[in-house]
């Protein structure tokens, strides 16, 4: 089956009606279907399937083993996103086991596939929760009292798709088998098509994080409460999303969003007692942390101005990733040259990068469009990445 077949397998589970595009979410039902949906596949293929503590599936193509050459991405996306980021890996991984099958080839060294858990947060906030579980870069406490939009922590949603939630956390014997971790992606952002080029390698991700910026004020009644007597925690809600695109323009290369506010009780008619705003900031180097201390400093004079309190909590936050020289160089070898990218987007093989020698590869995305329906990967570019990350493997497992 080819790369662009199994995505079309996929391709009804977890629509979104009302966002478009997708809304496939940790232990969710349409991501319950594809788990098994992913473990069928690979018991097809002859693979053994196993899932850790943390929720993450291992295909295992042979026995497993230290030195193991591990391959895979994510099949959760964000609320209403594309068809393409986070599967695509999934399904290439699979197209390439297959195609490296009909070929005879059988891998010398342990192999597996893996699909990680909970990668784009959009359930339980964090991102790369998976793999931040399983390499131990959060603590387990904290992850097992995550809550979704409806109260429910992570450790009561494992419970109820069959793990056990005192077994969530670090696991450095599963850790200790992989040698080398490869994810393939579709690009996000815009650059192989002006390159002229359909898969690239991927050189750097920038620093990035997550805030929560809590406001406090008074409800209150919209019509009868006067505006000098007012606290609305909507005001310097607002102006500090304002504030976030005003101080990151001043910064080079930021990318700083705010992409989700929530008032309540959120009536129409009922000045809110609290907004929740979540900052999303992105900046090289060392700078983001800063960057976010300006928009604290803004967000709490707005909040004072106001008569209102602002509280603000670091989600998650990772430094910038240089992916492994000496395996950016094989890879950029075996596939004659292809061009290298950095990207702003987080990726499960970032968290990987600082434990193990860990390596992407992208596909095309003529618009540069993600985390939206209109996301998009032509069917020749997806084989064409499906080929690249079989010529990879076969060299890496040999």
């Amino acid at each position: 089956m080819t790369a662009s077949g199994l995505l079309a397998e996929i391709g009804d589970v977890g629509r979104d009606p009302k966002r478009g595009g997708y809304s496939r979410h940790a232990f969710d039902a349409p991501e319950q279907d594809l788990r098994a949906w992913f473990g069928e596949r690979a018991l097809g293929l002859g693979l053994d399937v196993d899932t850790d503590h943390n929720g993450n599936i291992w295909a295992w193509w042979g026995p497993p083993g230290p030195d193991a050459v591990v391959t895979g991405s994510h099949l959760d996306s964000v609320p209403g996103g594309g068809a393409f980021d986070g599967p695509l890996g999934v399904v290439s991984a699979l197209a390439a086991v297959e195609a490296l099958q009909a070929q005879g080839f059988r891998p010398g060294k342990p192999f597996a596939v893996v699909v990680f858990t909970e990668e784009e947060g959009g359930r339980f906030g964090v991102p790369c929760l998976g793999s931040r579980l399983l390499t131990g870069t959060i603590d387990a406490d904290k992850a097992r009292g995550l809550r979704d939009a409806d109260g429910v922590t992570f450790a009561e949603a494992a419970a109820k798709s069959g793990f056990d939630p005192e077994l969530i956390g670090a696991d450095p014997e599963r850790l200790g088998l992989v040698g080398r971790f490869l994810e393939l992606h579709v690009e996000q952002g815009r650059g192989l098509i002006d390159l002229g080029a359909p898969v690239a390698v991927g050189s750097t991700v920038i620093a990035h994080g997550r805030w929560r910026f809590s406001f406090e004020g008074q409800g209150n009644h919209a019509g009868a409460t006067l505006l000098a007597d007012r606290a609305d925690p909507m005001l310097p809600a607002a102006a500090t999303v304002t504030a976030v695109r005003r101080l990151a323009r001043a910064v080079p290369d930021a990318r700083a969003t705010v992409g989700r506010l929530v008032p309540t009780p959120g009536g129409t008619n009922v000045i809110a007692s609290t907004v929740d705003l979540w900052l999303d900031a992105r900046v090289p180097g060392t700078v983001t942390p800063a960057l976010v201390e300006d928009i604290t400093r803004a967000a709490e004079a707005a909040a004072a101005e106001e008569g209102c309190r602002v509280t603000v909590t670091r989600e998650s936050y990772s430094d910038d990733v240089v992916f492994d020289d000496a395996l950016r160089r094989d890879l950029g070898g075996w596939l004659g040259g292809p061009p290298e990218l950095p990207t702003g987007a987080g990726h499960d093989a970032a968290i990987l990068a600082g434990f193990v020698p860990s390596g992407m590869l992208y596909v095309r995305n003529p618009t540069g469009i993600s985390h939206s329906p209109e996301e998009f990967a032509e069917a020749g570019d997806v084989e064409a990445g499906a080929a690249a990350l079989a010529t990879v493997l076969e060299r890496l497992a040999r």
